[in-house]
């Protein structure tokens, strides 16, 4: 067991990207390095991911509020500086990816998206505004305990060649296996993810597949994308369906596809509301199949009463991921199950310094394809 008796003297301050408030552009400034407490430790970034809510946030376009001043990101990749008094496992040193979801440790209900995000009721302002305001765009960041997650760096880097920005996409994975955990995915099903080519959406493909899944039919509209999908995991598993907008004809070409479906997963984005590939998605279920939403979609729910009754339909919502969830994710990882970087068709499409920033957020703004990255490096 480390103990703070190995930490390091650390600068003083450090170079960070801030956002001020909405409609305020972004700063590059000097700031204090964060010092180390209780139930915390402090990590040297080696890169962030970045997405275009950074930018709809400072414009004001997003749907979550956040605190001001906010440091933003919190999907990162980079070294154990220093840990504090009751760090067990963690040392000085040690490679780790940090994820955003946050938890109050007195109240699980009290959650934040840290750096994007300050959650849905007064306490979770609260806590988000005294406690965690400062996320990863920065040269090192103060993060939960819960937050950082130890990786193999011999497997992950040394044996399967990883590098670490192939790793900070662990952080985005997470969110659809911990969909897809929370409904019993077992291996040799079928799992239909529609629409399938989105920012998020497109990531559920690897991981299904990483679980076992038999067969991954994935729905969208653009067929070149659905075709890349293919093309990258095969199509011995992955089965593609172009939607045409016709409820029947799509629920019907979903079924062909892989037989009927076991698993339905929908990460819709708010732009898919009145979209008609939900409804389609419903009909395609078999008999005790599941279905999880994780979308943000703010319609009512496409489904008829007595075709849930009587297919023993389960539909569930899933925010987020649990801890166990980060977990398995992580050795699925390290034994080379999940495909990471080029192997699961993820391309780096942007690599920007810290100074960079305003062209980063530039590139972001422009991305809505999972499958490329675009990455701060320290």
């Amino acid at each position: 067991m480390a103990t703070t008796e190995e930490n390091t003297a650390l600068p003083a301050t450090m170079k960070a990207v801030v956002l001020t408030g909405v409609n305020q552009p972004l700063e590059l400034r000097t700031v204090p390095v964060p010092q180390v407490t209780p139930g915390s430790v402090i990590v040297k970034i080696i890169c962030t991911s970045n997405d275009r809510g950074i930018q709809e946030a400072a414009l004001g376009h997003a749907r979550f509020t956040f605190p001001r001043p906010m440091i933003p990101t919190a999907r990162a990749v980079g070294r154990v500086a220093q840990i504090g008094p009751d760090t067990t496992s963690l040392a000085p040193g040690q490679l780790v990816l940090v994820e955003p979801h946050v938890r109050a440790r007195d109240d699980p209900d009290v959650q934040i998206l840290w750096g994007m995000w300050d959650g849905p009721s007064a306490q979770s302002k609260k806590f988000a505004r005294d406690n965690w305001t400062d996320a990863c765009m920065a040269e090192y960041v103060r993060a939960p305990l819960e937050n950082v997650y130890a990786l193999d760096e011999a497997k992950l880097c040394g044996r399967l060649g990883h590098a670490p920005e192939d790793l900070v996409h662990l952080a985005t994975l997470a969110i659809l296996h911990g969909g897809l955990a929370a409904v019993g995915l077992r291996a040799g099903e079928t799992v239909l993810v529609a629409p399938a080519t989105g920012y998020f959406s497109g990531a559920a493909v690897p991981v299904a597949l990483a679980m076992g899944a038999g067969a991954v039919v994935a729905v969208g509209r653009n067929a070149a994308a659905l075709e890349r999908l293919q093309a990258t995991f095969g199509a011995e598993r992955v089965r593609t369906v172009v939607t045409t907008g016709d409820v029947e004809a799509d629920a019907a070409a979903m079924r062909k596809a892989a037989g009927p479906v076991d698993v339905y997963m929908d990460v819709s984005p708010p732009a898919a509301s009145g979209s008609s590939h939900m409804r389609s998605g419903f009909k395609a279920l078999g008999v005790g199949a599941r279905a999880v939403l994780m979308g943000f979609v703010p319609d009512d729910i496409p489904l008829s009463y007595t075709e849930a009754m009587f297919k023993n339909l389960t539909v569930k919502g899933k925010y987020m991921y649990e801890r166990e969830d980060m977990r398995g994710l992580i050795k699925m990882a390290e034994s080379g199950v999940l495909k990471l970087g080029r192997a699961a068709g993820v391309e780096i499409i942007g690599r920007h310094k810290l100074e960079e920033y305003e062209t980063m957020l530039h590139a972001t703004s422009n991305n809505g394809d999972g499958s490329k990255l675009i990455l701060t490096m320290m």
